[in-house]
């Protein structure tokens, strides 16, 4: 099964009917579960780990994890500064577990030793972290920062200054180079700061059966999400058995946007790929790519089975009149760059998408999005799986906010993050690539939600195999993940059938 997400309210309810009846604890369970990531990251290397411990039970988790560090033979400098008086019940037990077993604390942070820490504990805030830390902690975090960067970080449950449900940093926070993150991954850890900041995440379930208490509505995007899709084709089979496939676009000085959409749908097994540009003056052969069937806009065949309209589609009147047909068509859609912006100018657009009975597919990034809302940009970015959700209430759509960590929406309210891809994507016409291979999977008759999920998915691993290989990821262009995604795509499906 794919790796369920829970957001903090979710993991609370959880923990309520989990906590009461657990044995061993579970606030022992996730510190012996992240000390043996301490372990594995430390490997045997000699020296100090630092572990500092916050005012709550992420402290408490830290304790754990000092006494079972201790315990292995390894030296370890515990930093509390708190009150112990107001430390949580489960907290308390767990410093005093420590002191039990011969530790010893100190109220400040100690100048590092001559050969530097082998590893820095981060067990200072939680998931329950709301405002942004100031003084002491605020310090202290500083200090983490100024290590040299081959020092090593663990972060327990979520780097302390990341919100876990938005991944937003709420000020001052710790840069992990691990997380040791417990019951089920947190939205912030996936999404918009979160992975710049929790570095590689250690999953531990606690051996809950967290499915139980209670259903998840949201999950990590992998390939099982749409593996009964991965089908090979009969060898009796021909062009017209995998639909045809449309971009309305290529307005003028923007043909290439459409192009390389339409060449990204072409390798991804469309049948025919129609471009129907916009530009009076565009090309009637694509050079690169002859198999494409270049035309006017105007002349849309009636056969697509799936169109995608935006790439460099510009939103003259012509555009929008454009537009107004699609959306009335049965067609498969697929809604990027200018469509989604000519949709947010003009009500009667909007209203039209959301009456669709056809699948209809939405691709867009944070500003778009913002349009498409009447919100701004940092509003988006601060809840982004909200606005992906409104969005996907909205217009009754399958919709992807892009961006780290891209947010894939349903409109019965299920949600999924992806994490594939780097920050090589951040380069020109990759929106376009990701709707073609989008426009692709449903040309072939493949369900929205499955076409958007694996276009997502696949999109950002084609780019993580090239930068693998030594193409970029500074420099990276969309088209070089085209012939990628064909690659990769073929793979998944032989691996399936093996």
């Amino acid at each position: 099964m794919a790796d369920p997400v829970h957001s903090v309210r979710e993991i609370r309810e959880i923990e309520r009917v989990f906590l009461p009846d657990a044995d061993p604890p579970l606030m022992e369970r996730a510190g012996r579960a992240a000390a043996r990531d301490a372990l594995l990251i430390t490997a045997d290397r000699p020296g100090p780990t630092l572990v500092l411990c916050g005012p709550g039970n992420n402290g408490g988790d830290g304790f754990v994890l000092a006494r079972e560090l201790r315990r292995a033979g390894r030296e370890v400098v515990v930093v509390f500064a708190a009150d112990p008086a107001r430390l949580p019940e489960d907290a308390a037990r767990a410093r005093a577990a420590y002191f039990d077993a011969g530790g010893e604390t100190v109220a400040a942070l100690p100048a590092p030793p001559p050969a530097g820490w082998v590893l820095v504990v981060d067990a200072l805030f939680g998931i329950g972290l709301q405002r942004a830390l100031e003084g002491q902690y605020a310090a202290w975090i500083d200090a983490i920062a100024a290590l040299p960067i081959t020092t090593p970080v663990l972060a327990i449950d979520v780097p302390s200054g990341l919100d876990a449900d938005t991944g937003r940093r709420l000020g001052p926070c710790v840069r992990a180079s691990h997380t040791a993150t417990f019951i089920a991954h947190k939205p912030g850890l996936l999404t918009l700061d979160g992975p710049d900041y929790c570095g590689e995440i250690f999953l531990h379930t606690l051996d809950l059966d967290a499915a139980s208490a209670v259903r998840p509505s949201a999950w990590r995007i992998e390939r099982e999400l749409f593996a009964a899709h991965l089908q090979p084709r009969a060898k009796n089979s021909h062009k017209g058995l995998y639909g045809d496939a449309c971009v309305l676009g290529g307005a003028p000085g923007m043909v290439g946007a459409a192009l390389l959409a339409a060449r990204a749908a072409l390798h991804l097994g469309a049948g025919r790929v129609y471009a129907c540009l916009l530009d009076p003056d565009a090309p009637r052969v694509d050079p690169a790519q002859p198999e494409l069937m270049l035309r006017p806009a105007a002349a849309l065949p009636p056969s697509a089975s799936a169109i995608a309209a935006g790439p460099g589609l510009g939103t003259s009147d012509e555009a929008a009149r454009l537009l107004r047909e699609v959306i009335a068509l049965e067609a498969a859609l697929v809604l990027d760059a200018d469509a989604l912006n000519l949709v947010s100018q003009a009500p009667e657009l909007a209203a039209a998408v959301a009456k669709r009975q056809a699948a209809t597919v939405l691709t867009p990034h944070p500003a778009e999005t913002a349009r498409l809302l009447a919100t701004d940009t940092a509003a988006v970015q601060a809840n982004r799986v909200e606005a992906a959700l409104e969005l996907a209430r909205k217009f009754a759509a399958c919709v992807v906010l892009k961006g780290c960590g891209s947010i894939v929406a349903a409109p019965d309210g299920r949600w999924f993050v992806n994490d594939t891809g780097n920050p090589g994507m951040s380069s020109a016409a990759m929106g376009d690539v990701l709707s073609g291979i989008a426009l692709a999977l449903l040309a072939q008759g493949w369900p929205a939600e499955a076409a958007l999920l694996a276009a997502v998915h696949l999109h950002g691993a084609a780019a993580d195999r090239l930068a693998a290989g030594g193409v970029g990821p500074i420099g990276l262009t969309a088209g070089e993940t085209i012939a990628a995604a064909r690659a990769l795509f073929n793979e998944w499906i032989a691996a399936k059938h093996d």
